[in-house]
């Protein structure tokens, strides 16, 4: 049931007051906005629990620019002396805008509901066509042999990968000190001394060599390597000290997530 709008100098449905509106034959400033907010609100309730949410939605935009529009129109008008004079009324041609625009998409949704209302009724043919119609079909040529169309069928019909949601780069994994540990230690055990720049030389992010870097120190501290650097700013040298047949391991202090109990050294 359309909502109904009864006022002293209209009565009709909604959206023939919008179009009257639109088309400049009737003043917004004419129209009670609370009545026919009113008479919505009667409407609604008279419709039960099973009210249209569609409906009271519209009719909430539709309201709010009716009620922006007629405080335009009540403002005085005075001749456009700065940018805030023009600015209103550039306002109040948007408000009349959006009214069209509310008209077209009524207007449009329509035409859809008529469309799929014939449509429906529409039945596909089940059966051949009859000869006499049957030659005046053009004859079908396919550019491609039967394997190439075996080819395409295949595909076209192969079952789909599913799609998978990557979140690498949301959240970056973490990076194992102790990991980094053994194996800068299995490197410099087999070449007795390396170049930081060459332990870190396939490092596949900064996070990996501020890891490596790190698991230096924690050897350092375990005194299994030395640093040498001849002179200032040349490259750091890294010398395995600890003998070949020591394994050494580092403590898990910097794997540990942050407010975790300390653990020892093993």
């Amino acid at each position: 049931m359309a909502f109904q709008v009864r006022l002293e100098n209209f009565e009709g449905p909604f959206d023939l007051l919008l179009g009257l509106i639109a088309k400049h034959r009737m003043d917004v400033t004419e129209v009670a906005l609370s009545r026919v907010t009113d008479e919505f609100v009667a409407h609604i309730r008279a419709m039960g629990p099973e009210w249209d949410l569609d409906a009271a939605t519209e009719f909430l935009v539709v309201a709010a620019t009716l009620l922006d529009l007629k405080a335009a129109r009540l403002l005085p008008v005075a001749e456009v002396e700065d940018e805030e004079d023009l600015a209103l009324l550039e306002a109040r041609d948007l408000l009349f805008a959006r009214l069209l625009q509310y008209r077209a998409y009524k207007r449009v949704a329509a035409l859809f509901a008529e469309r799929w209302d014939g449509e429906v009724l529409r039945r596909p043919r089940t059966v051949a066509l009859e000869p006499r119609y049957a030659r005046l079909l053009p004859e079908v040529v396919l550019a491609v042999g039967p394997e190439r169309f075996a080819e395409l069928a295949a595909r076209a019909f192969a079952p789909k990968p599913r799609p998978v949601v990557y979140v690498d780069h949301i959240h970056t994994p973490p990076v194992s000190v102790r990991e980094q540990a053994a194996l800068v230690a299995e490197r410099l055990g087999a070449l007795g001394e390396a170049t930081f720049g060459r332990l870190v030389a396939d490092a596949e992010s900064t996070l990996v060599v501020v890891a490596r870097f790190l698991a230096l120190l924690e050897l350092y501290r375990e005194r299994a390597l030395a640093f040498e650097q001849p002179l200032p700013l040349e490259e750091l040298v890294v010398r395995w000290v600890a003998g070949a047949g020591r394994e050494v391991e580092v403590t898990d202090e910097f794997d540990r997530p942050a407010g975790g109990e300390e653990g020892g050294r093993t």
